[in-house]
């Protein structure tokens, strides 16, 4: 007999926000992982305008593209280092050969109010 697999079903109201070219269901308390931003005035403070959507339980508001008077506000935790990525160039029979190392930079952001 097959056994499936069961999903944990979260309860809440939760939000999908853009951000650095990537999208993010958050929930409030959730700690992300975005590409760097940079901080304004050294302010802990953050706000996604960007909400494309929103919805608790059953209930769901789509954006097109964008919720307008939804916004996503969170707080800065750290600025992080991605593990390194190696990059490696090479022909063969011609003396060809290149190595570089890249980090991509980061921030955690916890949201706090959706």
């Amino acid at each position: 007999m097959a056994q499936t697999a069961q999903t944990e079903k979260k309860t809440g109201k939760f939000a999908v926000i853009k951000t650095g070219g990537k999208q993010y269901l958050v929930r409030e308390g959730d700690v992300i992982t975005i590409e760097r931003l940079t901080r304004e005035n050294d302010s802990d403070k953050v706000t996604f305008s960007e909400v494309l959507m929103t919805g608790e339980g059953d209930n769901f508001s789509y954006g097109t593209p964008f919720l307008s008077g939804s916004d996503v506000e969170g707080e800065f935790v750290a600025d992080t280092r991605a593990k390194k990525v190696v990059v490696m160039k090479f022909k063969a029979k011609s003396n060809y050969f290149v190595k570089n190392g890249h980090k991509q930079l980061h921030t955690k952001v916890r949201i706090t109010k959706l």
